[in-house]
């Protein structure tokens, strides 16, 4: 007789991994499993949470996005309205419209001014045309940064900010640890997920480090706008005084528009400039946002609103969490704020879980590098629901 017309026969005779992976199998199904390996969420995967906790998507709060909690700006949503029918036309290839009130936003020469379909887009071809041999980055920080390096093949060295000193970048450490061999240094200024800034200061004095090497420097300023002191903060009118420095910045965060794919660059650096312009689609930018998006830029009225808002939102955020003793509040300079869980056995993934629960979605910052399971990163929403969410935290810490 075969051996396999035997069943009892044949469950002798499965290779054990084949067992081990049925076996897991079942154990997925069970819903406590389920939860003990719970994927890391982001701002934007609200369908996912709404597949794994079974929450609607239109009943969830996110304050993991750091988006502009008071939506789009009125002058862009009337003009995409009024409008539509530029779909029917390609866009201008050169932005022209775009790129003079992107101009007059950021005071940046028209010619400095580079649009993309993002500021990923812009990340990526910057990092594709000058296919950097060696980086440094600044983490913890965004994660976009790393996998382009390694797309590229790239050496990708990662410079620690220190927990010691409030994850406040020390320039000439830094300094000391770059040298003639790197090409490139990337950093989030304000920082993600810490909420520090470096200020003209030490920005100068960082620049001037890298160029002393022949290095360029990529600053990240997508949370800039939010800053009380923009304008010792942003190295847009650094880059007159430094060809070795790129500023990227999109309309995602501050003016609340994720979907509309919009970013731009700044850099007098024109050899930087014609190699990333040599790589671009066409017609990047579809034609609303090329239009409809230069209004946001205009529309004075809605950036001071916002800039007022989250300035006094966060000082208050700020006074009522520093009076919980198990709670540590890194200073902030963006929308959102980091802080550490000091309550023994509370983790970042049970205040995430104990909110979720109501729809309230923080950020469990474990999974960034240098961060551990006592992180936690939330941006700010409207005053009441920010008050939500600092009553499900406090009743995990307190």
């Amino acid at each position: 007789m075969c051996q396999y017309e035997s069943a009892p026969y044949l469950l002798f005779t499965i290779p054990p991994f084949i067992m081990r992976m049925v076996k897991k199998m079942q154990l997925w199904e069970r819903e406590d499993f389920k939860l003990s390996t719970k994927p890391q969420f982001h701002g934007s995967d609200l369908e996912q949470i709404e597949a794994y906790y079974g929450i609607p998507a239109d009943q969830i709060i996110s304050f993991s996005a750091n988006v502009n909690p008071l939506g789009l700006s009125p002058k862009f949503r009337q003009s995409m309205l009024d409008h539509v029918d530029a779909v029917i036309s390609y866009p201008d290839r050169e932005y022209k419209d775009l790129r003079a009130a992107i101009s007059a936003y950021c005071g940046a020469p028209f010619d400095d001014i580079l649009a993309g379909c993002g500021a990923t887009d812009l990340i990526s071809r910057f990092i594709r045309t000058g296919m950097p041999r060696k980086v440094m980055l600044i983490d913890p920080t965004y994660s976009e940064y790393a996998r382009e390096i390694s797309l590229e093949g790239g050496e990708l060295i990662s410079y620690p900010l220190d927990e010691k000193k409030e994850f406040r970048l020390d320039v000439p450490e830094l300094c000391s640890s770059l040298d003639d061999s790197y090409d490139l240094l990337i950093m989030c200024n304000p920082n993600n997920p810490t909420g520090f800034a470096l200020r003209h200061e030490g920005l100068r004095e960082l620049f001037r480090c890298c160029d002393k090497h022949n290095i360029n420097v990529l600053v990240d300023e997508t949370y800039v706008e939010f800053a009380d002191d923009m304008d010792e903060i942003t190295s847009v009118p650094l880059t007159r005084e430094f060809q070795n420095v790129i500023v990227l910045r999109g309309v995602s965060k501050f003016f609340a528009a994720p979907g509309l794919r919009l970013g731009y660059a700044v850099t007098s650096n024109k050899k930087i400039r014609d190699r990333m312009n040599s790589t671009k689609n066409p017609w990047a930018i579809n034609s609303i946002a090329a239009l409809s998006g230069a209004e946001m830029f205009r529309d004075t009225g809605y950036i001071e609103k916002t800039k007022t808002f989250i300035s006094k939102e966060r000082a208050r955020l700020v006074e009522i969490l520093r009076g919980e003793a198990n709670l540590h509040v890194y200073d902030p300079s963006a929308n959102f704020i980091l802080m550490r869980i000091l309550k023994e056995n509370v983790t970042s993934e049970e205040v995430f879980e104990h909110a979720v629960k109501d729809g309230l979605v923080l950020r469990d910052c474990s999974s960034f590098p240098g961060l551990g399971s006592s992180h936690i990163r939330f941006c700010f929403c409207l005053p009441q629901q920010n008050d939500l969410l600092i009553r499900k935290i406090f009743e995990m810490v307190s």
